[in-house]
């Protein structure tokens, strides 16, 4: 397993997802409810610029390595799945959001490794669609995290539920772009 800048600050990612969901749970007295919403948004924000981040890095330093491609998005999933259900747990995200964008992560990464155990992993591999359900979901998630009014007339509520609507959407439309892409192979009768 490499070890480098760009796969440490992929382990932070992966560290905040506790400290995010923590911070929920400290008592009212050493941090308001608008301390507790502030901070972690500040924490999902500084885990989504490291996504940004440490491929740049490892693309720019020359670093990049099958554990880093395999890590990166594994981090994603798991930092917003997390975020996904403490919003649940506080209703500010509905259940078939949460249902949608979690049940397609686990039906494409189970898909993927079927797909590698076939030989055919890169008719499945990162395509633009993915990427902008991942973009919409990491700008969804910091408004839902905020959940209160920005600048006096931004609703933070409204406007983090109409993009993580967007959002499932395109998590929605993802998954069926790669299940057609799978289909050639699902279809020929591998087994």
């Amino acid at each position: 397993m490499p070890f480098n800048l760009p796969i440490a600050l992929t382990w932070l990612r992966v560290a905040a997802i506790p400290l995010l969901v923590a911070i929920f749970y400290l008592p009212n007295d050493w941090l308001s409810s608008w301390d507790k919403n502030l901070f972690a948004t500040i924490v999902f924000i500084l885990a989504a610029v490291t996504d940004w981040l440490d491929g740049f890095l490892a693309r720019r330093m020359k670093q990049e390595s099958a554990f880093g491609q395999f890590l990166d998005p594994v981090a994603d999933k798991l930092i917003v799945a997390a975020s996904l259900l403490v919003l649940l747990n506080m209703d500010r995200v509905q259940v078939w959001v949460a249902l949608v964008i979690i049940g397609r992560e686990i039906t494409i990464s189970a898909l993927r490794e079927w797909m590698a155990l076939l030989g055919a992993g890169k008719s499945v591999a990162v395509h633009m669609v993915g990427k902008l359900k991942t973009t919409a979901q990491l700008v969804a998630i910091p408004f839902l995290l905020l959940n209160d009014t920005l600048f006096g007339w931004l609703d933070c509520a409204r406007v983090g539920t109409w993009l993580i609507w967007i959002a499932a959407f395109l998590t929605l439309w993802s998954m069926f772009y790669y299940m057609k892409k799978a289909l050639p192979q699902i279809s020929s009768g591998s087994s």
